[in-house]
């Protein structure tokens, strides 16, 4: 066992305490802690606290320690979600980029609406749905859940039933993506072996029986509808949208909704605004209620969904929607001519393309959403290079006690 002292916590959570052979990831500790150890390749397993931190409290979750989603649970909310922040500021600063940061916005417990259950198959021959252990690929069985809304945790035992038609192969390692929407639960199921021919159809009948017992508005494989009691909607601005089946949603409706308010606040008084990897219309709907939008999205089922939402809602500037691959086909600014606001929030690895075209336009305010500070960054300094002003930066928790960070940033050029 070793003796360690933590010096600061590092991008992915974990605490970093500095030592003569190279720095030693320490899980689930924090800055000034000391802690014993023992330390293979550089990280520490067996980890004992000896002397915690004052900003160290008692975590919620039943699982917390085993699971790998809420890694930061231990820690105060002050200083954690300044951490937060400053994980941004950072960010920006290896692309030299100052702004004003504004304080992260937290997000409440029981609110996530989205989980990613993994099923195995039990002792009995049934399913059990959890959660990654950390840095493993074992299962930790879900009893509660303190992130998730509490409808979504209700439905475990029911989900259970459901997942347990899918792990009719021996290689399959069902992943239920469970949603809750303003019908009932939507789910889509990923990993269930193909090379064999895929599910039976015995065991689609016992998934659909069991989708029934469980009430699901919506039960489909990979994207493909198996079964569907109601359409699964959701509420986009003053539009309801039907979503697609394995589409993208934001995980906390708090969150999207601190998003969409400083998107359409940042681009009151355009004319005619764009919306870039609009999906199914998170921001698109809102902000037609300030101008006519041009929206854009790779996924056609996204932009289907978008154009059946439109008719739902009264009052909104017209809405145009194309299905385009942004990466391989970015709007360039013919394609934008007139769009005086662009707001666009691409995946994870950010638009680097589609922001140097954004760059070439005459929009005179550009708001840019991101799941990754390091990649929004890198798309930020194109827009500075071409003259934009980042006027500021919000952190948004949206993935409360983990070390994932989102914001918001609006420049102005």
């Amino acid at each position: 066992m070793q003796t360690l002292i933590i010096d600061r916590i590092g991008g992915q959570g974990d605490g970093i305490a500095e030592t003569p052979g190279g720095p030693v990831y320490v899980p689930l500790s924090l800055t000034g802690e000391t802690v014993r150890a023992e330390v293979r390749d550089g990280r520490a397993e067996a980890v004992e606290i000896a002397i915690p931190s004052p900003d160290r409290i008692a975590p919620v979750s039943p699982q917390y320690g085993d699971c790998g989603g809420c890694s930061l649970q231990h820690w105060a909310s002050a200083p954690y979600l300044a951490w937060k922040r400053d994980q941004v500021i950072q960010a920006l600063a290896r692309e030299r980029i100052e702004t004003d940061v504004e304080a992260t916005v937290a997000v409440p417990p029981g609110s996530r609406r989205r989980l990613a259950l993994h099923a195995r198959r039990g002792p009995d021959g049934g399913a059990i749905l959890g959660f990654k252990a950390r840095r493993s690929w074992r299962l930790v069985p879900v009893r509660e859940c303190p992130v998730a809304d509490s409808r979504l945790v209700r439905a475990i035992p029911a989900l259970a039933e459901v997942a347990a038609a899918f792990l009719e192969h021996p290689k399959s390692a069902p992943t239920l993506h469970v949603t809750w929407t303003l019908t009932g639960l939507d789910v889509d199921v990923t990993g269930v072996e193909r090379r064999t021919g895929g599910l039976s159809r015995d065991a689609q009948m016992r998934a659909i029986a069991a989708a029934g017992k469980a009430d699901l508005a919506r039960l489909s494989l990979a994207g493909e509808t198996l079964v569907m009691a109601r359409q699964p909607r959701v509420a986009f601005g003053p539009a309801t949208v039907p979503l697609p089946a394995g589409g993208f949603l934001q995980a906390v409706p708090e969150a999207e909704a601190a998003m969409v308010s400083r998107a359409v606040e940042a681009v009151r008084g355009a004319k005619k605004i764009a919306d870039l990897f609009c999906g199914a219309g998170t921001f698109t709907f809102p902000l037609a209620e300030v101008a006519p939008v041009i929206a854009a999205d790779a996924s056609k089922a996204g932009i289907e969904a978008l154009k059946a939402g439109v008719g739902t809602a009264r009052g909104l500037r017209a809405i145009s929607a194309e299905a385009r691959d942004l990466f391989r086909r970015p709007l360039t600014p013919f394609d934008l001519k007139g769009c005086d606001a662009v707001v666009f929030d691409p995946p994870r690895a950010g638009a680097v393309e589609q922001t140097a075209q954004i760059a070439q336009t005459r929009a005179g305010v550009v708001v840019g959403v991101s799941c990754n500070p390091q990649t929004f960054a890198r798309d930020a300094r194109v827009l500075i290079d071409a003259g934009f002003q980042l006027e500021r930066a919000t952190p948004i928790d949206q993935f409360l006690w983990s070390a994932h960070v989102e914001l918001v940033g609006v420049f102005r050029r």
